[in-house]
């Protein structure tokens, strides 16, 4: 073999065993540092009622499971329901956990499944009918469902599909849920957001993208709308128990990025890369999961947080103006106010 070839073939090697080494040491220092991925769980949450939008896969599949490892009584909010029934099952069968209270034997927790399609609000507004009517409490809201990055598209109510989806649905959502949520405070809302607002603005002239759409843009202004929402909700929860924190996951391997196309050709190295790059849906869960269920944060409201750890925002993120103006141009948007 040639020099040249031989120093390639070595510096290759190497980067490979740096990744490894990478990955490997991660995992461990995740699971020795933090509250959900070492052993057992203790039952933090038996007897607390939790709802997660779009529960059925990803990282919302991975904070059901592992409230549910804590004896939480799980609601999946999911939009394809076939899908939601088919992971509840395999959920049961992999932690011991009931369909309904009362269902016989040994119960670790209870998961149940109801169908909410956060593109459309008469679906948003059956489903906390649902709930209302069949849930004496509340304690744990966890805003997690979302979409990235899908071509120009609109909801069942006309909305751009980014900004009605991760936005407005749980915007809506949220208030029809907050009178249950403050009669079972103390409680806690979690709201699921991302590193890439940083990239948006919210143009109150073209919220509905209808004049200029980028997928990216539009992405990154939903998930700065989430923030801009928590900061205003944390604003009007004071004194009420309830508490609102929002969290960014990391970049985690999970199903949304399904409209991100990949060159067949540039798949085995994307495969890679995400493997030893990524987050696993569990790593990625855990700031979730804390913010849901560890006591080290009960009280603590409008904050915004990475890897369980409070982080800054950027100054448009924090702009209580905009907030309040969102606020109210989005109850309008979803019939909260005519």
């Amino acid at each position: 073999m040639a020099p040249t070839a031989v120093v390639l073939v070595t510096a290759l090697g190497g980067g490979l065993l740096l990744l490894l080494a990478r990955r490997w040491w991660w995992r461990w220092a995740a699971k020795a540092a933090r509250p959900g991925m070492s052993g057992a769980a203790a039952p933090l949450m038996k007897g607390k009622t939790v709802i997660i939008t779009g529960a059925n896969s990803g990282l919302g599949r991975a904070t059901a499971a592992e409230l549910l490892r804590q004896h939480a009584r799980v609601i999946m909010a999911c939009r394809d329901r076939g899908r939601a029934e088919e992971a509840a099952r395999e959920l049961r069968a992999e932690l011991g956990v009931c369909a309904r209270a009362g269902g016989g034997g040994e119960c670790r927790g209870e998961l149940l499944v109801h169908e909410l399609d956060l593109a459309s609000l008469r679906s948003v507004r059956r489903f906390c009918q649902q709930v209302l009517q069949e849930e004496s409490r509340l304690d744990v809201l966890i805003n997690n469902a979302g979409i990235f990055q899908c071509p120009y598209m609109k909801t069942e109510d006309g909305f751009e599909m980014q900004f009605g989806v991760n936005h407005l649905g749980h915007f809506l959502l949220t208030n029809l849920l907050l009178g249950l949520l403050k009669n079972s405070a103390p409680s806690r809302i979690v709201v699921v957001s991302s590193k890439l607002y940083k990239y948006g603005e919210i143009n109150f002239d073209d919220l509905n993208s209808e004049l200029n759409y980028n997928k990216g843009f539009a992405y990154s202004r939903s998930k700065l709308a989430n923030i801009l929402f928590t900061m205003e909700l944390a604003r009007r929860l004071e004194g009420t128990g309830v508490t609102v924190n929002v969290l960014h996951p990391g970049v985690v391997r999970t199903n949304l990025g399904r409209y991100i196309h990949i060159p067949l050709l540039a798949r085995p190295l994307f495969n890679f890369v995400s493997w030893a790059f990524f987050k696993s849906p569990l790593e990625g869960a855990q700031t979730s999961i804390y913010l849901a269920s560890s006591p080290e944060v009960e009280g603590v409201s409008g904050k915004y947080f990475g890897d369980c750890k409070e982080e800054q925002l950027l100054p448009k993120a924090t702009d209580d103006l905009v907030a309040r103006k969102l606020w109210d141009i989005s109850e309008v948007m979803v019939g909260l106010l005519k």
